[in-house]
């Protein structure tokens, strides 16, 4: 009942910039928090940049300074923007999302949610 779709990635060159966004739809009653995560080929998956509700952001060592988490809550809406880009940032972007949800069988319900991925390839 909840959809996250993922937009943004692409090819850049080293130094370039792209903006992803991921937004949610659904049957929300709030959303707890947003985070994007990426996966490079043979690493595991690891934490980029977190977003949760009424808390401070914080990021990974590897793209501090250089990457900036925003949110629009009245859109569902988190964006990652991403500067002075380098190849080590190559990987698939996922979106995370802690939505608490509300129905007649269930009551309130609290489910992780993850975004399909998008490729983010940066170039020397």
């Amino acid at each position: 009942q909840v959809q996250l779709v993922e937009s943004g990635g692409g090819l850049v060159q080293a130094g370039g910039s792209l903006r992803l966004s991921c937004a949610a739809s659904g049957s929300i009653f709030s959303i707890n928090a947003m985070t994007w995560y990426r996966q490079a080929p043979g690493k595991q998956r690891e934490l980029v940049a977190a977003f949760p509700s009424g808390g401070s952001r914080n990021y990974a060592d590897s793209v501090e300074g250089r990457f900036t988490n925003s949110r629009d809550n009245a859109e569902n809406t988190v964006y990652l923007q991403m500067n002075s880009l380098k190849p080590e940032d190559t990987a698939v972007y996922y979106c995370n999302a802690r939505i608490t949800s509300w129905d007649l069988k269930r009551g309130y319900y609290v489910y992780d949610y993850w975004g399909q991925g998008t490729q983010v390839t940066v170039s020397s």
